[in-house]
């Protein structure tokens, strides 16, 4: 059996001297799409930022059963894509160079990159639909250009897992279908996604989700059990009710149900 992809253990973060994660335990399995959701102020981007060990935390992050602060910075960089909510570069700098950046964990210092690092910005470009901005600047991009640019950077590392905090802020409908088609190809692929979405309907197209309040794991289960519908309806305080529509589940406002 292939080894988690990301373990925390007794995982404790405090932002501001406040504890926003509180002791969780958190096994997301390899090779599967996991959704975190919850109310806002439920913790979300922290845990996300820790398990990228972009934060200071207390207890323990694995990747495939390695302490992740063991690992040297180029090799967290192959192993782990982040993408994160508002990022971005100088604004004058061009599309092309910061998908081009993804690439670094790759490249001897100061050479010039290979034909492997120009075919992977190239493909991550034009599966996400950034390739005909390649030549912009980011500041002349609308918000949904800048994220799907985001977005190709993150592919382009080729890593294994991918984390993506709010992925589809400003992504038009037709190009959040695109990102759930990218991430099931990713999945196929044998690679793993975890992802932070508000918007509940594509979370619920996941393998799994983790439901969290107030710093604290309440759920965490397949898209397709009653448990985990039930769970996610309590974190909302009832206020959505999850049924199915065809294949798919969705979470409806019980206001829009009377």
């Amino acid at each position: 059996m292939n080894a988690p992809a990301i373990q925390a253990q007794a995982l404790r973060v405090a932002r501001g001297g406040r504890e926003v994660i509180a002791g969780l335990d958190l096994t997301v399995p390899a090779g599967h799409w996991t959704s975190i959701v919850g109310p806002n102020g439920a913790g979300k981007t922290t845990l996300l930022q820790a398990l990228a060990c972009l934060l200071p935390s207390q207890g323990r992050v694995l990747w495939q059963d390695r302490e992740a602060s063991s690992l040297s910075p180029r090799e967290r960089a192959r192993q782990v894509a982040w993408l994160g909510q508002g990022e971005g570069g100088g604004e004058d700098l061009r599309a092309y160079d910061l998908v081009m950046l993804a690439r670094l964990p790759y490249q001897a210092w100061l050479a010039s990159p290979s034909a492997s690092d120009l075919a992977a910005v190239h493909d991550a470009m034009r599966r996400t639909g950034s390739w005909e901005c390649r030549e912009r600047p980011l500041g002349q991009l609308s918000g949904g250009e800048r994220q799907r640019v985001l977005l190709a950077r993150a592919l382009a590392v080729q890593a294994p897992v991918l984390l993506m905090d709010e992925p589809l802020a400003h992504v038009d409908p037709p190009h959040q279908a695109d990102w759930l088609g990218l991430v099931r190809a990713h999945v196929r692929a044998g690679g793993t996604a975890l992802t932070v979405l508000h918007e509940l309907n594509l979370a619920l197209q996941a393998d799994a989700m983790v439901i969290l309040h107030e710093g604290r794991m309440v759920h965490q289960g397949a898209c397709t059990d009653a448990a985990t519908h039930r769970a996610l309806e309590r974190v909302f305080d009832q206020r959505i009710a999850v049924q199915s529509v065809g294949p798919t589940w969705v979470a409806l406002p019980v206001a829009g149900l009377r």
